[in-house]
């Protein structure tokens, strides 16, 4: 398993490398507790950690919008991981298809199952076809 080595305390404590190990050498982050108030990228000061990752990384998102009858990339683009990139993303991606004269539809996960962004995508003329969230 890999290990975000560019993830450091912002406080500036933190081990120093092992003996031998070189740029590069292992670090054991076990057990240790990171967030975004007390931790940073030392090579993207703007990357953010994301809370669906199983261990904490600093990281950008990158999304995709998609043709749903040939599979073709239509758009893309990056945003920071803040917890709302994913729906706000999509809306960026989908307002300029949004006014052509024939019906369009937009597919998501439950994620997307949110009141605001179904009325938004409705707003645009946009038809959401988004899998209902249960969990609550």
């Amino acid at each position: 398993m890999g290990v975000e080595k560019s993830v450091k305390p912002k406080d500036g404590s933190g081990e120093p490398p092992a003996e031998g190990g070189g740029r590069n050498a292992e670090a054991d982050f076990h057990g240790q507790k990171r967030s975004n108030e007390t931790h940073a990228s030392t090579t993207d000061p703007d990357a953010s950690s994301t809370a669906r990752a199983k261990a904490t990384k600093l990281c950008f998102m990158g999304h995709g919008l998609m043709e749903n009858r040939h599979g073709l990339l239509v758009d893309a683009c990056l945003t920071l991981a803040d917890g709302h990139a994913e729906r706000v993303a999509a809306l960026h991606m989908i307002e300029p298809l949004a006014d052509r004269p024939r019906a369009i539809t937009l597919g998501a996960d439950k994620a997307y199952d949110a009141e605001d962004f179904i009325n938004e995508l409705r707003s645009m003329r946009v038809t959401p076809h988004v899998a209902q969230n249960t969990n609550g």
